[in-house]
């Protein structure tokens, strides 16, 4: 075959493996854990994953763990006692699965993982770029060229699931009296949905969503800080301090905020992106500065219409 004679590999991820010191066998797919470099060799990935790629996998970890929340929150009622339980059980079957995944994933039986660096999106979509050298057959090179990025959240979401089960169901059937027995499994089942369309969008969006990630934290957080200030008529300081609940979602968001703010500036110059984290507060000071000035004109805009 022409492939195997010719000096270097077709297409971006096709290589030789490595025996005895030479390059040997046909060009082809690199085993998992490694990928090609400039001289079409596979090698073995040895780098530790960028504060980017943490960053990255900690949104994806966190999404099933907001979803949790935001479930267990919509189906537990106002008046139940079990939702505080729940929202620190779904934070105990995350956290577990975090580990365990980081414990399975090379090398073995610790925290650190070993990755290959990340060098642009296309890396996420190796079976787009399987070449075909004489047009007519395919070279298949398809391969983890991000190892372990994309099947890492892949298990954890499996983990996840796993300890779900394991753990939810009794919880819930012991503590939530106060609900109806159609009711008190909603949120179990809501993850059994949402935990599908995680995987899905993983396995399709995964490497617009590692370069999009900073961006849709700061939007969404900014969306949905406003939105529950406007549904919970936070109009200043007081009315915001006054419940413990609302103080957990302001610094939430803050949280969320800070996140995306790291995320984008990667922190790469600490001397000046460091001071972009005074900006986290900046839209809630700015939501209350703008109820305090439309308020008045609200009043008046109701006492004439009722006139």
């Amino acid at each position: 075959m022409s492939v195997a004679m010719s000096s270097t590999c077709p297409g971006l991820y096709c290589g030789r493996m490595m025996v005895n010191g030479s390059a040997e066998g046909e060009c082809g797919v690199c085993p998992r854990g490694e990928r090609t470099n400039l001289q079409k060799i596979c090698e073995r990935c040895t780098e530790s994953p960028e504060l980017y790629d943490w960053l990255y996998l900690g949104f994806m970890a966190m999404l099933p763990l907001v979803l949790h929340w935001f479930f267990i929150e919509w189906y537990s009622g106002k008046k139940s006692s079990s939702a505080l339980l729940q929202h620190v059980t779904a934070m105990l079957e995350c956290s577990v699965s975090a580990v365990i995944t980081l414990l399975v994933t090379e090398p073995v039986g610790t925290l650190g993982i070993r990755s290959c660096r990340v060098q642009m999106l296309s890396d996420w979509y190796t079976m787009l770029y399987n070449p075909s050298p004489d047009y007519v057959n395919t070279l298949h090179c398809t391969q983890e060229a991000v190892y372990p990025l994309y099947t890492i959240i892949l298990i954890y979401y499996a983990f996840c699931l796993v300890m779900m089960m394991l753990l939810r169901p009794l919880l819930v059937k012991k503590i939530a009296c106060g609900l109806g027995k159609s009711d008190r499994f909603k949120s179990i089942y809501a993850a059994l949905y949402f935990f599908p369309i995680l995987t899905v969008l993983q396995a399709v969006g995964g490497g617009l969503l590692y370069y999009a990630f900073p961006y849709i934290i700061l939007v969404l957080s900014l969306v949905t800080l406003a939105v529950y200030m406007s549904a919970s008529e936070i109009q200043s300081f007081k009315s915001l301090v006054t419940k413990k609940k609302r103080l957990v979602v302001l610094f939430s968001h803050w949280l969320l905020h800070a996140y995306g703010i790291v995320s984008i500036s990667r922190l790469d110059r600490l001397e000046q992106d460091l001071p972009l984290l005074a900006l986290v507060p900046g839209p809630t000071l700015f939501y209350i500065a703008t109820a305090k000035f439309t308020e008045p004109s609200r009043i008046l805009s109701e006492g004439g219409s009722g006139h």
